[in-house]
């Protein structure tokens, strides 16, 4: 007998419901976590604890959100855009050595090159043409900046809370752009985001996952370059 039959919604779109639903349930554990936390801290500080739906609208809780996500934005356009200039030989997260830039209209199924499937963008002129042609990267870069934004503006407002509570003047924006509070909490995130791409690029050289298109088939060479499984 086989089992039973899984929706063509949820079959089609497994992966983003995946993600979506770890997203969903880390992001509510965080908020739990902090909260407890917050509250434990404001205890020791001799202050009256705030509520739990207080504490989501706060900016301690949005900056400790903002600053994850930028991470993860940043690395993901630096990931889009690098791997169009720079290989990895044997990685299947590089292109073939030999196909490093932007590639021709032909490969790339663009202009007067694009077939019927090709979406209408692909196949106009122009900057239309030039928008579609990089738009992951720069919806990337966008998103990157947006939550970069989000996270300095959460952090000087939590970051001036602190001073006030210390009986010390607040700071402007751009005098917390420049302190070390804001530098810390933004290199400590990129710093592991970056060893991670370093890292998968480099360990899918010489290690395999069985029918994973982040991996090189099984059997393939370790010198085989952009590879899939």
């Amino acid at each position: 007998m086989s089992g039973p039959r899984v929706p063509r919604l949820v079959r089609e779109n497994g992966l983003v419901l995946f993600f979506g639903t770890i997203f969903v349930l880390a992001l509510v554990g965080q908020a739990v976590a902090g909260f407890a936390e917050f509250v434990e801290q404001q205890i020791a500080d001799g202050a009256h604890p705030v509520s739990f739906l207080a504490y989501l609208t706060s900016s301690d809780f949005g900056v400790d959100v903002a600053e994850n996500w930028q991470s993860e934005y940043l690395q993901f356009a630096l990931y889009v855009v690098a791997t169009v200039y720079f290989v990895q030989r044997g990685s299947p997260e590089s292109k073939q050595l030999d196909e490093v830039g932007g590639e021709s209209d032909e490969r790339q199924r663009v202009g007067a090159d694009a077939d019927d499937n090709s979406p209408v963008s692909a196949r106009a002129d122009g900057p239309r043409r030039w928008w579609y042609s990089n738009s992951l990267g720069l919806a990337m870069l966008a998103l990157f900046l947006g939550s970069w934004t989000a996270q300095a503006v959460a952090g000087r407002a939590a970051y001036n809370a602190a001073q006030l509570r210390a009986v010390q003047d607040p700071v402007g924006l751009a005098e917390y752009l420049a302190s070390p509070d804001f530098w810390s909490r933004t290199l400590q995130n990129w710093q592991s985001e970056f060893l991670a791409i370093m890292s998968m690029a480099l360990l899918s050289v010489f290690l395999r996952q069985r029918g994973s298109p982040e991996s090189k088939p099984v059997g393939a060479a370790r010198d085989a370059t952009g590879l899939e499984g």
